[in-house]
């Protein structure tokens, strides 16, 4: 584990909150909806606030949602934060997208000693997601297929081995998103997007919607209904269990905060 100053770990972690509460505006304007995803719905329930250690934000969207956002963010977004996807950012290597702040920058592990070229501003991660039917065969094809769209993917922290291939990478996504049944049913599974890579995670919809708030750092923000279940679905060990400091996971080789 990176050896980054707590002092330093906690003022990004503050300008990521910002970051945060002006999405959440974003989205109220916008009748938009979102939730928080992985360690920082983990951080919510464990915490309730940033996992101590962490250091960036994880948010999902319904997949109209997060096309609608796409299209609104560049003309409502501040200048204190960078709208970053494979068309802001010509030398960005991920589907999905990202906020970067213009106040605090990270050199992440996999691009250590490498000259990335894109915006390294500190970042708030958003998911579409996706619904699927609920059988054995979409299950099975999710997680086979998101071990190919993995393997040719840029490297990054959840495709260490990946070889970037976009346009292959491509066609694997659209094969999976094609899936997508829509939100009028509840019999159905709500599924991460091809775009986001990381692990097949399957959950039920009457777990995630309505969707209802939660504390983090003293602000409330959307989560799924039943945190609970998402997060047994998403972690393999007791998550309500501090792991080992050895075990501490955390992206950042480097943090520096920018005097803006």
């Amino acid at each position: 584990m990176a050896k980054i100053d707590p002092k330093t770990l906690r003022k990004a972690q503050l300008i990521m909150l910002d970051m945060l509460v002006e999405f959440d505006a974003i989205c109220t304007k916008h009748n938009l909806q979102y939730w928080l995803d992985s360690g920082t719905l983990l951080g919510a329930v464990r915490h309730q606030g940033f996992i101590p250690w962490d250091d960036d934000i994880d948010l999902s969207m319904p997949v109209e949602d997060y096309e609608k956002f796409r299209k609104i963010a560049q003309s409502e977004l501040s200048d204190s934060i960078f709208f970053q996807t494979v068309e802001t950012d010509a030398a960005f290597k991920f589907d999905y997208i990202k906020l970067r702040s213009n106040r605090a920058s990270i050199v992440e592990f996999h691009e250590k000693d490498r000259e990335v070229g894109y915006h390294q501003g500190v970042f708030v991660d958003i998911f579409p997601m996706l619904t699927v039917e609920n059988t054995p065969f979409h299950q099975q094809f999710y997680t086979d297929i998101f071990k190919l769209i993995r393997s040719v993917s840029s490297v990054s922290l959840h495709t260490p081995e990946g070889k970037d291939n976009p346009l292959i990478r491509a066609k694997l996504v659209e094969s999976w998103d094609v899936m997508h049944q829509g939100w009028q049913k509840e019999d159905i599974k709500i599924v991460y997007s091809g775009k986001m890579p990381d692990v097949a995670v399957w959950f039920d919809y009457k777990k995630v919607f309505p969707l209802k708030k939660m504390e983090f750092e003293g602000l409330v923000f959307p989560v799924p209904n039943d945190p609970w279940h998402y997060l047994e679905n998403t972690y393999s060990f007791n998550y309500m269990e501090l792991p080992p400091v050895d075990k501490r996971a955390i992206h950042a080789h480097e943090i520096k905060i920018e005097n803006v």
